[in-house]
């Protein structure tokens, strides 16, 4: 049983990171600390990817000059890795989106709690 939790000590921090992530982007109240949950969430999916995706003594294809054929174990799939780069890309995009819906949110409301932003945009349409 140690042996799993030690051996796979990775994924319990990336569970961990999960649990930290959806925890703010739930449960707090300001706008900022939702978006920095959301953040910390989105990380940890990338990190299990890339996780799962990489293998021990393995070399890129390009780089595998004296791996034969069929030894295609010892390969590492890049693909996964890419994928994540380009979700690395549009999670700065959007994070950098929120932020700036954020700021505008702050300049007309004066606040940044869900409660008091709701009645307030609540009282604006009335």
């Amino acid at each position: 049983m140690l042996d799993v939790l030690v051996g796979h000590y990775a994924y319990w921090f990336i569970f961990a990171l999960l649990g930290i992530g959806l925890y703010g982007a739930i449960f707090k109240k300001n706008l900022v600390k939702k978006i920095i949950g959301i953040s910390i969430f989105q990380v940890a999916i990338i990190l299990f990817f890339v996780a799962s995706a990489s293998k021990w003594n393995a070399t890129v294809p390009v780089l595998g000059h004296g791996i034969q054929g069929e030894a295609v174990d010892l390969y590492i799939n890049p693909l996964p890795h890419t994928l994540m780069l380009t979700a690395i890309v549009v999670g700065v995009a959007t994070s950098g989106v929120a932020f700036a819906l954020i700021i505008r949110i702050y300049r007309r409301y004066r606040t940044l709690d869900e409660n008091t932003l709701l009645r307030n945009m609540k009282d604006d349409t009335e």
